[in-house]
């Protein structure tokens, strides 16, 4: 896809969110509403493909457009980037680990947003120790038969189709070689979403436990065509993930600090504008420099994953960043604002609420730092 189209598409995603969701994101955000409506929309304008060959029916847009499109999702709402975030890794998954009778089966409706997905890795014991998940999957004759249950998992109820992560084989050595990737369906016999959980931030979209007892399905539903191939494939899905939830960080933190901006124009003390308070000015440059640093740190992760590289340390080292400075942008951005900063009445408190779900999702910051780590002391000669 050229550039041109590309940019077309983000101006649209732009005017979807001056236009569609701003009117509206209070109300759904306070009261912690699923937006289907608002979901609905963004399959119209062909957001759950973006990331989906053309060959499938998707936009086929490149992982640095990818990264656009979930920074200006989140200047509106994060939540609405949660929606597709999770969809996306699941598609990235699907069409580069599945055979070609799931990418054919599930990528075009994936891509028209007919059916929408998840994934089911986390679990309430384990957290980011994938390897120690206890969820199971056993293999007879015609179907595999899946116990266990995950926690935390986004698009949980509305949610179609999962990857899911289990265990095919409880005695390997390491760990993680006894560990496969499934297709889920919602439909399956021995299936059903547990409790919603009730969340500080991030409200809107939805967050369950997943169940599983004595679920049934079909063995042409395993990812790929080899048991034992799971951790590889969900650890690459994850790159994509942590490149989304990078990308929403910079997205939240740059609307806080154009909020930021704006008021600091209008806002008088002493007889001037705040923005002439050196201290103010001492703020905003801080929140601007880490901002454009967080920004860079994503395009760089997108753009490698684009090459096709392996991006875990890139992906890494920008969730790891931008997150934190998001956080830090919005206590920023309160202090601006002042009283009204802490007020539902503007959605600086929102932004502030919303920020730790990027310090915690795809895997914890101090997971990001031990990951980081390890590649940097490999790649030391």
């Amino acid at each position: 896809m050229n550039d041109e189209v590309s940019k077309q598409i983000i101006n649209t995603v732009k005017q979807f969110i001056k236009n569609d969701v701003e009117p509206v994101v209070k109300e759904l955000e306070d009261q912690d509403i699923y937006p289907q409506e608002l979901a609905d929309k963004m399959a119209e304008l062909g957001l759950f493909g973006i990331n989906i060959s053309e060959k499938y029916g998707g936009l086929g847009l490149s992982y640095v457009n990818l990264a656009e499109i979930f920074t200006e999702l989140s200047k509106g709402w994060m939540s609405l980037a949660g929606i597709l975030g999770t969809h996306t890794l699941a598609c990235y998954m699907i069409e580069n680990y599945g055979t070609d009778f799931q990418k054919e089966n599930y990528l075009p409706k994936l891509s028209k947003g007919e059916i929408r997905a998840g994934l089911g890795l986390t679990e309430s014991h384990s957290g980011s120790d994938v390897q120690n998940i206890k969820t199971h999957a056993k293999k007879n004759h015609e179907s595999y038969k899946i116990n266990g249950s995950k926690m935390f998992i986004t698009n949980g109820s509305k949610g179609n189709i999962f990857i899911l992560v289990a265990k095919t084989n409880l005695e390997a050595d390491p760990k993680y070689k006894g560990i496969s990737c499934f297709i889920l369906e919602d439909t399956d016999k021995g299936f059903s979403v547990g409790q919603k959980l009730d969340k500080l931030g991030y409200r809107g979209v939805d967050t369950c436990e997943l169940l599983l007892q004595d679920c049934e399905i079909p063995l042409n539903r395993l990812l790929g065509t080899e048991e034992g191939k799971g951790f590889p494939q969900v650890m690459d899905g994850l790159e994509t993930g942590r490149i989304n939830v990078a990308a929403r960080s910079v997205g939240v933190a740059k609307e806080a600090f154009n909020l930021s901006l704006n008021y600091s124009k209008k806002r008088e003390t002493f007889g001037k504008q705040i923005k002439d308070h050196q201290m103010i000015q001492s703020i905003i440059a801080t929140m601007a420099t880490k901002i454009e640093a967080a920004d860079l740190l994503v395009k760089k992760a997108a753009n490698l994953k684009d090459k096709g590289l392996r991006v875990d340390l890139e992906s890494g080292m920008a969730k790891l960043y931008s997150s934190e400075i998001c956080q830090e942008v919005c206590m920023d951005a309160m202090r601006i604002h002042g009283g009204y900063g802490y007020t539902k009445d503007l959605p600086i408190e929102r932004f502030y609420r919303d920020a730790p779900l990027m310090i915690i999702g795809e895997g914890t910051n101090e997971i990001m730092k031990l990951l980081i780590a390890k590649r940097v002391y490999e790649n030391h000669f």
